[in-house]
């Protein structure tokens, strides 16, 4: 190897390990708000902190007889992950792209976005034509890309804002 080649696998390396590292920090910066958050409002819950797909994710866990599954409903786990990247983006002035579960709520959006995406697919394969579904966020329409493209199929994001939705079609 060469040794440009080897100073640019040291550079690779480097940054590749200072990205865990400063998702880690971000993930440690978040659980350190979501701790705060949930003594205010005496919930309990155990937070783990992992980086995958290149985001700190953050896993709020309890016992079955926890408060916390007041929080795990789709609406209020989308809300508490906007605050935490807010207080995230101002301690580190960068910007947040950390996802945040709540007693396993991510997982179960995923199983409902693939029953939805089941049907979905099944209607364009049927009739031959797109299929429009309702606005979802970024982290959510990933998940619809990639299962859509699983499945031989093509999926374009449309609209702007709140309004972003996916467009299933038939590939040609």
């Amino acid at each position: 190897m060469s040794e440009k080649e080897l100073a640019t696998e040291e550079v690779t390396e480097t940054s590749a390990e200072v990205s865990v590292e400063s998702l880690e920090k971000e993930g440690e910066l978040a659980a350190d708000y979501l701790e705060e958050l949930l003594d205010i409002y005496d919930l309990d819950g155990d937070i783990d902190i992992d980086v995958r797909g290149g985001r700190a994710y953050l896993a709020i866990t309890a016992g079955e007889d926890s408060n916390l599954r007041v929080l795990s409903k789709p609406e209020a786990v989308e809300a508490l992950q906007e605050l935490t990247r807010l207080a995230v983006q101002v301690k580190t002035n960068s910007f947040s792209r950390l996802i945040l579960d709540i007693e396993g709520s991510r997982q179960a959006r995923v199983d409902e976005l693939t029953r939805i995406v089941n049907k979905i697919i099944a209607k364009v394969e049927e009739t031959g034509e797109a299929v429009p579904m309702k606005p979802m966020s970024s982290y959510e329409r990933k998940i619809v890309h990639d299962l859509v493209s699983s499945q031989g199929l093509v999926s374009e994001s449309e609209g702007e804002g709140r309004d972003r939705h996916i467009v299933v079609k038939p590939a040609n």
